[in-house]
């Protein structure tokens, strides 16, 4: 209906004689009549106040200002400019409380102010200001609202300290506000961010022993000693498919992430739109390099309007919290085309919960997948109000619930394709109590434990990526870089419309280069051999198109597997010829390219 509205104000406004032609991506520019407000001060009267409000108007506000919001708190003001295309205008910002904010403009200014703020709200307005990049794609984290300050307390408000050296009013240092003027380059560049693995004694989860007891082969995995196969891999698959497994990924890296700027931080540090979940909700996303490169994949939890759970690759922990804390504290390169630009200093506590020092809210990760998984849950005993929260679960929705005596966070997420599938936080000091737990409630149902082995041939078979495989370093090369998320079947999950991300112009430009994808294939014929990561992808006229990222057993005794391809092979039913073992001087098997998620 917005929309509809806006069309027609265009459609009048035309008719009048105004010109009101729209940007490349259809949003209009912004149109101003000069007609104060009816809230507007006399003349005489000092400044208008306006209310700022909504669950995401600090993250607006970072974005559509120039001063330090992360020092913005609750009763403090700061003085800042926001660009209108009618020019920049001094305001005075404060801080009512965590949603609502109170901003001071220029009676002379008060209306352009206002309007535009509103227009920002809509979404529907270009940003693109005084000739710079076109934003006209980006939009502001809203709905919020503007209204009439005047009509309600003004928060009588404790200034800021005068800024020493960093943002302030300046915002040189910032590095994204709309008007944010082309750089400068006098400024010294932060370092690009280095991390080197350094390799140490196989870590044990409190599982280790547990893992023993029921016959699993152990083997070193992302610096840890794990489980690979307990009976055999397709047994284990099967059970997964058909009932339920239980897997250990306690190994994981589990991160608490609060604060009043815990939403602006993640949502500059990821891909995905981190700040439009509400709580009980979670999303996959990405940590990206300012060259687009992807650090880890992780999955975010939403717990409150405050605190986020963040989940990480073992392999990645040490690396994503070194890139998150430098990322935060401002001592990391995020920006090429602004290289001294840092976060002020984000209010963001990140905090391990695998750390002793957490406390009580130490958690790690168990997950129990598969059809009968819920049924299990249920099964461990729940009262009728937790059984309900659980019951009512969504895919990727979250609840805090004791079951079986367990305080346990619950999120009906996975990494195996199943339709009904958990991931289970519980404190470490209960992890091997509630695995048991687990398992005597769920031997009724079919309940299984699963190694590394099925955990990757279940991914495997529903298409989904494993860091180093198909994206991220190690994944084969291609044009001299690593595989980046869209080359990696995954920039649906980039959000482009976020006016700021780390990495996200070199994104853009990526995808304006892209050549290839990852696919998903399965062999023609069930006897063949297994292919391995690098091997190469041929046409039928024996030319390279790619090469093999992923292989695996799937449900049905085939091998399937995942690799890059170019794009001209990328539609389902494309046949493919693979080199198993790389071996070119030997027949290729042929494959065919299959739907890119598995239809469990």
């Amino acid at each position: 209906m917005l929309n509809s509205a806006k069309l027609k104000v265009r459609k009048l406004a035309e008719s009048a004689g105004i010109d009101f032609k729209p940007t490349k991506s259809g949003y209009p520019h912004f149109y101003y009549i000069d007609d104060p407000l009816p809230t507007s001060p006399k003349k005489g009267e000092g400044g208008a106040v306006f209310e700022l409000s909504g669950a995401r108007v600090r993250q607006v506000l970072d974005y559509a200002t120039v001063c330090d919001m992360s020092a913005l708190t609750k009763g403090r003001s700061a003085e800042t400019t926001i660009a209108t295309p009618k020019g920049s205008v001094k305001v005075v910002l404060t801080c009512v409380n965590a949603n609502t904010y109170q901003l001071e403009a220029p009676s002379a200014k008060a209306s352009v102010v206002a309007t535009w703020l509103r227009d920002l709200s809509d979404g529907y307005v270009s940003f693109n200001l005084d000739g710079e990049k076109d934003f006209s794609a980006r939009r502001m984290p809203g709905p919020f609202i503007v209204a009439d300050g005047r009509k309600k307390n003004v928060v009588k408000p404790s200034p800021l300290p005068s800024p020493s050296g960093r943002g302030g009013s300046v915002g040189v240092e910032k590095p994204f506000y709309i008007g944010i003027k082309p750089p400068v380059g006098n400024e010294a560049a932060l370092p690009s961010f280095a991390w080197q693995d350094v390799e140490g004694e196989l870590k044990k989860t409190a599982l280790n022993q547990t893992h023993r007891d029921l016959g699993g082969r152990m083997v070193p995995f992302a610096g840890w000693e794990m489980p690979v196969v307990y009976t055999s891999i397709f047994e284990e698959h099967l059970a997964t498919r058909q009932a339920a497994g239980l897997f250990d990924v306690s190994h994981m890296g589990v991160y608490d992430v609060r604060g009043a700027d815990a939403a602006s931080f993640l949502d500059s540090v990821c891909g995905n739109d981190c700040g439009g979940l509400l709580p009980g909700e979670s999303l996959y996303t990405h940590f990206l390099t300012p060259d687009a490169d992807v650090i880890d994949d992780t999955l975010v939890y939403r717990r409150g309007w405050n605190d986020y759970l963040v989940v990480v690759n073992a392999s990645n922990d040490d690396k994503d919290r070194t890139w998150l804390e430098a990322v935060r504290d401002g001592t990391v390169r995020i920006d090429n085309d602004r290289p001294w630009a840092r976060t002020y200093g984000y209010n963001a506590e990140i905090r391990n919960l695998r750390d002793p020092k957490a406390g009580s809210a130490m958690r790690v990760d168990i997950a129990l997948q598969g059809p009968k998984s819920r049924d299990i849950l249920l099964a461990m005993g729940v009262d009728s109000e937790t059984r309900a929260r659980i019951i009512k679960l969504k895919r990727t929705e979250l609840c805090d619930a004791v079951v079986g005596g367990f305080d346990l966070i619950v999120s009906r997420t996975g990494y195996t394709g199943e339709k009904m599938a958990f991931e289970l936080f519980v404190h470490p000091e209960r992890a091997v109590d509630f695995w048991n737990a687990v398992l005597k409630a769920g031997e009724p149902f079919g309940v299984k434990p699963i190694g590394l082995g099925a955990r990757d041939s279940l991914r495997t078979e529903a298409g989904l990526p494993l860091y180093g495989h198909e994206m991220g370093l190690g994944s084969g090369k291609f044009d001299g870089r690593d595989l980046g998320v869209a080359e990696g079947g995954f920039g649906s999950y980039v959000k482009t419309y976020k006016p700021w991300f780390i990495g996200r112009d070199a994104f853009v430009a990526r995808e304006k280069e892209r050549k290839g994808v990852v696919i998903r294939f399965r062999f023609d014929e069930q006897r063949t051999r297994m292919a391995h990561n690098s091997d190469p992808v041929v046409n039928d006229k024996g030319e390279r198109i790619g090469f093999v990222t992923s292989c695996a057993i799937d449900s049905e005794r085939f091998l399937t597997g995942q690799a890059y391809v170019d794009l001209a092979y990328a539609k389902e039913g494309t046949p493919i010829l693979i080199h198993q073992g790389g071996v070119m001087d030997r027949p290729p098997a042929a494959a065919k390219v299959v739907s890119r998620f598995a239809k469990l």
